[in-house]
């Protein structure tokens, strides 16, 4: 029987150094993120982090399928189903985008999330090669936050009209819809509305 997820949270700065120790992920993600590649000085791993019981990689667009391809082949990790790709959002920074990507293994009952940054139109390759599953995934991460997910093999929308203008989960995505513009400033679409109403009122 597994044990209750609270039970495998660390709950002091000791027990957490322990127990990030006894982790097999932890320690083959950092001895990745010491590893530098043949003829280049970038890491392939920027980051290590662990956070609520979940451990979190983040890596770069141009790194990003060398790095999941090790994380399912190596036998300390044998990460071997991507469970889910999305996104986060955030207009305010230059890299707005964070392309998350929820990775499992059934041989170690371990799971690992991936995390992108990526600005917006920036390519961040498809993992399609690297597990299947992420088809659809990925597409939806491109239909709602219109990430520009490159070499994918069928790149389209899934969830909204193919003639859908803008992406729906952008924070700054108008709330009333997009109408027949698409206007990001509230105030432009205050000013449309008001004016609408005025004109039917007439």
């Amino acid at each position: 029987m597994r044990r209750p997820f609270s039970s495998m949270m660390p709950r002091s700065w000791s027990s957490f150094t322990a127990f990030r120790i006894r982790s097999p992920a932890f320690s083959a993600c950092c001895s990745r993120k010491r590893s530098i590649s043949s003829g280049s000085s970038v890491s392939t791993v920027a980051q290590v982090s662990f956070w609520v019981g979940d451990w979190t990689l983040v890596t770069t667009p141009d790194r990003l399928v060398e790095v999941c391809r090790w994380l399912r082949d190596d036998p300390r990790t044998r990460l071997d189903f991507c469970s889910d790709v999305t996104a986060s959002d955030w207009p305010a920074r230059e890299r707005r985008f964070d392309v998350i990507y929820c990775l499992y293994s059934t041989r170690h009952r371990h799971r690992l999330r991936v995390k992108v940054r990526a600005g917006d139109g920036e390519p961040v390759p498809s993992v399609t090669e690297v597990w299947p599953a992420a088809n659809w995934l990925e597409r939806e991460v491109y239909d709602m936050f219109g990430v520009n997910i490159t070499n994918h093999p069928d790149r389209r929308r899934i969830l909204m009209p193919d003639q859908w203008q803008g992406h729906p989960q952008r924070k700054d995505y108008p709330l009333e819809g997009p109408g027949e513009l698409l206007l990001e400033d509230p105030l432009d679409w205050l000013r449309l509305r008001n004016q609408t109403t005025a004109a039917d009122i007439e």
